[in-house]
C-alpha cells in the first residue's frame, strides 16, 4: 500500500508499530468479550492518525492498513472457529469492531487535518494583517505574488469564499482569501496585467455581497485596492446591491464618515421634497431617473414611461421646494438621494431629537 519508510516522520513508522499491535489486542479483547463491553479506543491509534494527517499520508492509505488488518483476522477466525455459532458470532464482532476502528480512526484524522488547515489560514490572516498596517515582514506566508498587479475585493455572506473563487477563476488570476473583520473575507486576485472591475463584477454568482476595488500595483497598490473594497463593503450591506466597485461607491464612501453633511444634505434636500402629498416619493424616482439619464428630461421620461410634460411638471415642482437644479446643488441633491439609497439619510444623526 505504502511504505512508511518514506514519510519524513522518523517517529511515524514505530507509532505504525504500536499502532498494529494496539489494534490487534483491542479487536482480540472484543472477540473475547463482546462489543457490549467494547473499551474505548487505544490511544495509540489516535495518535498515528493525528501522525498520518501531519505527515500527508492519505487517509484512504490509513483506513486500507486496518482493512487489510481485518482480513487477515478473518483468516484467523476461519481457521480457529470451533462450530458455524462460535464462527458467525467472531465475524460479527469482528465487523463491528473494523466499523468502529475506521469511523473513529477517519474522525481523528480529519480533525487533526482541519485543525492544521485552520492554524495555517490563521498565520495566512495575520501576515495579511500586518502587511496592511505597513509593517515590514517577510510575506511568504502568504503563499501569494505582491509584485504583480491585484484587485481587491471584500465579500459577505453565505458562499463568499466560492464567490471569490468563481471570480478568480472567471479572471484567470490567483486568488488569496483570508479571515478578515465581522464575519467578512478579505481577498486579492492576482495577475500579471491590470484587471478591470467592470468586466469581473458581472462574473459574480450567488447570495453575498462582493466590494471590488480599483486595479494596483506592488505592495502598496495591493494594499489600496483593499481598503478601496473594505470602504465600499458597508454601503453595498445597506442597499438592496449584491455588487460593486469603489469608483462608483467612492463619493458616498466619504460622506458617509461626515455625520455634519449627512444630517444637513438631508435637511436642505430630502425634507423639502418630503412635503408632498406622497411623501415626495414621486418626485425622488423622477430625480433618481434624472440623474441616471444624465439629466435628459426625454431619456427620463422613456425610462419612466410618462411624457416630457410631465416629467418637465415634476422637475418644476422639485424646483419650488428646492431651488433651481443646476451646478452645485445638483450635485449635492443627486448625493443626498444616493444615501437615502443606501439607507444612511434615513435618521439625521447630529440633529436634536424631535426635528
Amino acid at each position: 500500500m505504502a511504505d512508511p519508510a518514506t514519510v519524513a516522520d522518523p517517529g511515524y513508522a514505530t507509532g505504525l508499530r504500536a499502532a498494529v499491535s494496539a489494534a490487534v489486542s483491542y479487536v482480540l479483547d472484543a472477540l473475547a468479550e463482546g462489543v457490549e463491553r467494547l473499551a474505548p479506543l487505544p490511544a495509540e491509534l489516535l495518535a498515528q492518525a493525528r501522525a498520518a494527517a501531519r505527515n500527508g499520508v492519505p487517509l484512504d492509505t490509513v483506513l486500507r492498513r486496518y482493512i487489510a488488518g481485518h482480513r487477515l483476522l478473518d483468516e484467523f477466525i476461519l481457521a480457529e472457529a470451533a462450530d458455524a455459532g462460535e464462527l458467525r458470532e467472531a465475524l460479527r464482532t469482528s465487523a463491528l469492531v473494523l466499523e468502529h476502528l475506521v469511523d473513529a480512526v477517519a474522525a481523528e484524522y480529519r480533525g487533526e487535518l482541519e485543525l492544521r488547515l485552520r492554524s495555517r489560514e490563521n498565520r495566512r490572516a495575520e501576515c495579511a494583517r500586518r502587511l496592511l498596517s505597513g509593517e515590514l515582514m517577510d510575506a511568504a506566508e502568504l503563499g501569494y505574488e505582491l509584485d504583480a498587479w491585484h484587485l481587491g475585493a471584500v465579500a459577505k455572506g453565505a458562499g463568499a469564499r466560492e464567490a471569490l473563487r468563481s471570480l478568480a477563476a472567471e479572471a484567470d488570476a490567483r486568488l488569496l482569501a483570508v479571515d478578515g473583520d465581522e464575519g467578512a473575507v478579505w481577498a486579492w486576485l492576482g495577475a500579471g496585467r491590470p484587471l478591470d472591475p467592470a468586466g469581473l463584477d458581472a462574473e459574480v454568482r450567488g447570495e453575498p455581497n462582493v466590494a471590488l476595488g480599483e486595479p494596483g500595483y506592488g505592495i502598496e497598490g495591493w494594499r489600496l485596492t483593499h481598503r478601496q473594497a473594505a470602504a465600499a463593503l458597508p454601503l453595498l450591506l445597506r442597499s438592496s446591491r449584491l455588487r460593486g466597485r469603489y469608483v462608483d461607491l467612492a463619493l458616498l464612501a466619504a460622506v458617509a464618515k461626515d455625520d455634519v453633511l449627512i444630517a444637513s444634505l438631508h435637511e436642505l434636500y430630502l425634507r423639502p421634497l418630503a412635503e408632498e402629498r406622497d411623501g415626495g416619493a414621486t418626485l425622488r424616482l423622477t430625480l433618481r431617473s434624472y440623474f441616471a439619464a444624465e439629466r435628459n428630461v426625454s431619456s427620463t421620461a422613456v425610462a419612466l414611461g410618462v411624457s416630457r410634460k410631465t416629467v418637465t411638471a415634476r422637475l418644476r415642482a422639485v424646483e419650488r421646494r428646492l431651488g433651481r437644479i443646476a451646478g452645485p446643488r445638483a450635485s449635492a441633491l443627486e448625493v443626498a438621494l444616493a444615501l437615502e439609497e443606501v439607507s444612511i439619510s434615513a435618521v439625521p444623526r447630529v440633529l436634536p431629537a424631535g426635528r
